[in-house]
């Protein structure tokens, strides 16, 4: 891997307009980090804020059709060898059409090392989205194990949209029919790690309850009770090179929480 990345962000802004109004960017410029990845823009290109274009940061956007609905964007201040915007770009034969429209995927290349800004669909809505969710992650987990097996080292960042383990939501008891924390969703992301991935976080961190995301219900971020469903999601080798995650509460610029990772390269 040729490239020198040190610190990668990852956020769910809901919004991207929101999130600037609420001083995302004076933050993030603050941070200095190599590489950010942001899901849910809720924007289309002529409505990205000026701010959100940082000075000395390539800046690449997978839009959603729909107005004011999903999308993904990636900065870096290494400009990319290649950048691959929506699913189909790099898995063609299979039908990602539906997910394309909805503006959930960018790969950026650096030497032998991709990473990846990804917003998985969340089910929570209605039972047609829940089967919606369950196929998105059908079709995805073959191909991330593609991409491992190409020798390829990964860094998949996003909001993945389940909790992995009682220890990442407060209230695991009285979620377990509830998307998000369904057992067929805890099974496939135990899949996705048995298939030689990584969860940085909780290797760093096997007993930490930390959450980035609280529901606008009732006191939910006030009591902290929360989901952790944001992840850096990694192959082995650089796995081994994240040496701190740490998810920022100390300033509210959505429903969820900037995750912070540090690399010791």
């Amino acid at each position: 891997m040729q490239t020198t990345m040190k610190k990668i962000i990852t956020c769910n802004v809901n919004g991207i307009r929101a999130a600037t109004k609420k001083g995302f960017w004076p933050w993030f410029g603050a941070q200095r980090a190599d590489l950010l990845c942001l899901q849910e823009l809720k924007a289309h290109e002529h409505q990205i804020p000026e701010e959100a274009k940082p000075e000395g940061y390539h800046c690449f956007y997978h839009f959603a059709e729909k107005p004011g609905y999903s999308g993904v964007a990636l900065y870096s201040r290494e400009k990319p060898d290649a950048v691959h915007i929506g699913l189909t770009s790099i898995d063609p034969e299979t039908n990602w059409s539906d997910m394309d429209a909805e503006g959930r995927f960018i790969q950026a290349d650096f030497g032998n090392l991709s990473v990846i800004s990804s917003y998985f669909p969340s089910g929570s809505s209605s039972p047609e989205r829940q089967a919606i969710k369950m196929t998105f992650l059908e079709r995805i987990l073959p191909l991330f194990i593609r991409l491992k097996k190409s020798g390829r080292e990964l860094i998949i960042c996003g909001d993945i949209n389940i909790a992995h383990q009682n220890i990442d939501l407060k209230n695991w008891r009285g979620n377990q029919k509830n998307s998000g924390f369904l057992p067929e969703e805890r099974a496939w992301l135990n899949a996705w790690l048995h298939a030689g991935f990584v969860d940085p976080f909780r290797t760093l961190y096997p007993e930490k309850e930390q959450y980035s995301w609280w529901s606008n219900r009732g006191k939910a971020r006030e009591n902290n009770v929360g989901w952790r469903i944001d992840y850096h999601i990694c192959t082995p080798e650089i796995a081994t090179q994240f040496n701190d995650i740490s998810i920022y509460t100390e300033s509210w610029f959505s429903d969820h929480a900037p995750v912070i990772a540090t690399l010791n390269r």
